[in-house]
């Protein structure tokens, strides 16, 4: 296989050095380039802060991308009771064969087949869908995610939903105008040590938020690299036709900041009585990802000569209208454990999180809280912090957690966030994330590489509520009645059999 940098380049959303530096100067302040919207491009319809739709018992459920992470969310939701998978769609004929076999294997209907290209299309277009479901890789979410809402499709997207701020403009302004959900599949705002600091916040034991530290830790080198992309569980498994290493090898900045962002602006109700107002971001040069290339293959392979854009980290920092800080790392290249960091902190407390299990990351969760204003905080014991583990775990991880747990995908987290907006969207309740969500936390993907390029400028972050973040009511303490979904022993059995992914 010959792929020159020019192959690699083609068909990205944007990718101009020049176009980028031109949107920021160093020591000039925010600045946009010409052509990006600071408030939108125009007209809007309803604001979608608090939107609910009518109940939708039976949710009609088409999958766009049913690659590995596709597969897994096919298999995971078509166990929940009051949802049916109606449509695929991918590139390939393989992955058809794959999903519609475990569908009729498990007694499943066989859903319709669309393969190709364009064919994300004609299934949002078709009739008998309610919702689009859209994995895939990274470059196929704004397209496929915004046919899907200007479609009218309750739409919901991988991360990052949208890599630049016209996407995330578009996916504001087609939401609103189509008058339908559209959410991020943010799985991480479900784990359970995300969900127990939520509680801490919302029951004020960590006093009004001051600062959060988030990220994306995760030495990707080996499936950026690989060959072939496995099925779901494979750990060989790399990313088909090399897409992660291609968006990274064009790009700067933090291109997949939602898993630490996300929880950290739940923890301090950005869109619902704060917003992200700045951000200054800087990397270390890129080294990891070659150096790795050179040791693992031939001189004269293309991954050998490739040079990627991306520095090893990249560490980002956003100011609030309420002067909240919050610092978000990425690294995808450099040794160590995963780890999301996960750190908020308080007028009365804080907690660091050990973002997975302990035994993974190598820390444990660590929380400290004060009963008075001015008293000296220190991490508690073991024994304490397990003590406020129990008495302060979210009632939604309480109902279905440990559940959750057995159904498998990244320790149930998965399971939770799907679970949660099928059971809003059966109820007619809003979710738990909005498009005003999926835009603020996606915008740092071009922002932080606006302010790379331009020496570490700071940048403005749009307001893509226009002023709705005044007034719209912060996220409370939410869960779901499973008795209303018709959930029983034989449906847990089912799944917990089943879904082993």
């Amino acid at each position: 296989m010959k792929t020159s940098r020019r192959d690699f380049l083609t068909g990205a959303a944007w990718t101009g050095a020049a176009a980028l530096a031109s949107g920021c100067a160093a020591g000039k302040g925010p600045v946009f380039s010409p052509g990006r919207p600071v408030c939108g491009f125009g007209g809007r319809g309803a604001a979608m802060q608090g939107f609910r739709c009518a109940p939708i018992k039976k949710i009609r459920i088409a999958f766009a991308g049913v690659g590995g992470r596709g597969t897994s969310a096919m298999r995971r939701i078509a166990q929940i009771p009051g949802c049916e998978v109606v449509a695929l769609c991918d590139l390939r004929q393989s992955r058809m064969d794959v999903c519609n076999g475990w569908l009729t294997t498990n007694g499943y209907a066989r859903a319709r087949e669309h393969v190709g290209t364009e064919a994300y299309r004609a299934m949002c277009d078709s009739g008998g869908v309610d919702v689009v479901y859209v994995a895939g890789s990274w470059q196929m979410h704004e397209p496929v995610g915004l046919y899907a809402v200007n479609a009218g499709k309750h739409t919901f997207v991988e991360v990052p939903a949208a890599l630049s701020l016209d996407g995330c403009w578009a996916f504001v302004e087609g939401a609103e105008k189509a008058n339908v959900h559209c959410m991020m599949l943010e799985n991480c705002c479900y784990g359970e040590e995300e969900l127990l600091a939520l509680n801490l916040m919302r029951k004020g034991m960590l006093g009004e938020p001051v600062s959060g530290e988030c990220g994306y830790i995760h030495d990707l080198k080996f499936m950026s690299y690989a060959d072939k992309e496995g099925e779901p569980g494979d750990p060989l498994r790399g990313y088909w036709d090399f897409w992660r290493l291609k968006w990274n090898a064009a790009h700067k900045g933090n291109q997949y900041p939602t898993h630490g962002l996300g929880p950290i602006c739940q923890y301090m109700n950005v869109n619902r009585g704060d917003r992200l107002t700045t951000l200054v971001s800087m990397e270390t040069d890129p080294k990891q990802n070659e150096e790795y290339a050179k040791a693992m293959f031939p001189a004269d392979d293309w991954r050998t000569k490739l040079k990627v854009e991306m520095g090893d980290m990249n560490i980002s920092m956003i100011r609030t209208a309420k002067g909240r800080m919050i610092l978000v790392q990425h690294d995808v290249t450099t040794p160590g454990p995963y780890g999301r960091i996960n750190r908020i902190v308080g007028t009365r407390g804080l907690l660091q999180g050990a973002s997975t299990s302990g035994e993974r990351c190598g820390w444990p969760l660590r929380v400290g809280f004060a009963d008075n204003v001015g008293k000296h905080v220190n991490y508690f014991s073991a024994e304490k912090t397990e003590q406020v583990r129990c008495e302060y775990r979210h009632p939604y991880f309480a109902t279905a957690g440990e559940f959750a747990k057995k159904v498998g995908g990244h320790g149930g987290m998965d399971f939770l966030m799907d679970l949660r907006w099928i059971y809003c969207l059966q109820n007619g309740l809003p979710l738990d994330m909005d498009v005003y969500d999926l835009a603020a936390w996606c915008s740092v993907c071009e922002l932080s590489e606006r302010s790379v390029r331009g020496g570490s400028c700071p940048v403005e972050v749009p307001d893509f509520t226009r002023g709705g973040w005044r007034t719209a009511e912060p996220l409370g303490i939410v869960s779901v009645d499973l008795s209303k979904m018709n959930f029983g022993a034989k449906n847990m059995d089912a799944a917990t059999a089943q879904e082993k992914i």
